[in-house]
């Protein structure tokens, strides 16, 4: 029996589900029950019967599942797959911001740790910032970490976002996809549409039809009537892209590599799921505190 067989097995004895993000190896994708970005995720972990989650991504995924589901089991098939932009916003930076700017909402992107959740007002994806942002009474917001994706919300609304940290951002699409390789592989391409993440850099987005969250992205390029897109993201939601529309085409960035996505493999998954190990873990005082803003970001968002 091959891997793909061994994790089918012990998914149906033992209640259990795969979610996995779309920066996920192919290989992870195919033996997902379920593909999505980190709002679709939130509301899946949320909606799911099954008694286990093993979540395939990064550690600030796996947390806001366990956060929003307490009573679940959520593995882990790598502890240290983490994302190196939620380690440049501590709770104490939060707390700080707040002191600040007393009358400031504190909106933060989903791509944090448990412990700066917890000092949020509300949680925001890249596909919902803007709804999210302009949704409160609050003229000022304290908004972070990614000072990307603050770039881009603010272009959308009235209020003044405030950076906490003053330097956030997702390596990969902040170095790794630059306007000069957009230009490369628009020039090689010159009829595709060219959709980028908001946590690339202002000039990319700039240089884009579209900016747009991995989702939205699989939404555009369904209903769109483009034949070729660029897809300004981590390279693997080219084959998500590819496989849900063969008959069109995607052309990504060999080097948009996210590191920590990478770190989960079939061998991982099926040994997770076989010994429940991994299990992820927060405190209680963490988990009540947090729930609130992650909530309050699905029910703003529905």
């Amino acid at each position: 029996m091959n891997l793909p067989e061994r994790i089918n097995e012990l998914k149906e004895k033992n209640d259990m589900v795969i979610l996995a993000h779309n920066y996920q190896l192919p290989e992870v994708q195919d033996i997902a029950d379920y593909l999505g970005d980190s709002l679709e995720l939130c509301y899946l972990a949320q909606e799911l019967e099954a008694e286990t989650i093993v979540f395939a991504g990064v550690a600030f995924m796996a947390e806001s599942a366990l956060i929003l589901n307490p009573e679940k089991t959520v593995l882990v098939p790598e502890l240290d797959a983490h994302c190196p932009m939620a380690k440049m916003l501590s709770p104490r930076d939060v707390i700080n911001g707040k002191l600040r700017y007393p009358d400031a909402a504190v909106v933060l992107y989903g791509n944090t740790t448990a412990g700066a959740k917890a000092e949020a007002d509300v949680i925001c994806t890249s596909a919902n910032s803007v709804r999210i942002v302009n949704s409160l009474d609050e003229e000022k917001i304290l908004f972070g970490p990614d000072k990307n994706l603050r770039h881009w919300t603010q272009q959308h609304t009235d209020k003044e976002l405030l950076p906490v940290p003053d330097n956030g951002y997702c390596y990969v699409h902040n170095s790794l996809i630059t306007p000069e390789d957009v230009k490369s592989l628009r020039s090689s391409h010159p009829d595709a549409e060219v959709l980028v993440h908001p946590e690339c850099l202002p000039e990319v987005q700039a240089m884009a039809e579209r900016v747009l969250s991995t989702n939205g992205m699989l939404r555009h390029a369904m209903s769109s009537s483009s034949d070729e897109f660029i897809i300004g993201t981590e390279k693997e939601m080219c084959y998500r892209l590819q496989k849900e529309m063969p008959e069109k085409r995607f052309y990504g960035f060999d080097k948009a590599i996210c590191d920590d996505m990478k770190k989960t493999d079939l061998e991982k998954l099926y040994r997770v799921m076989r010994d429940r190990s991994n299990k992820m873990e927060l405190p209680r005082e963490i988990i009540e505190k947090a729930q609130r803003p992650l909530q309050r970001m699905l029910d703003l968002s529905r």
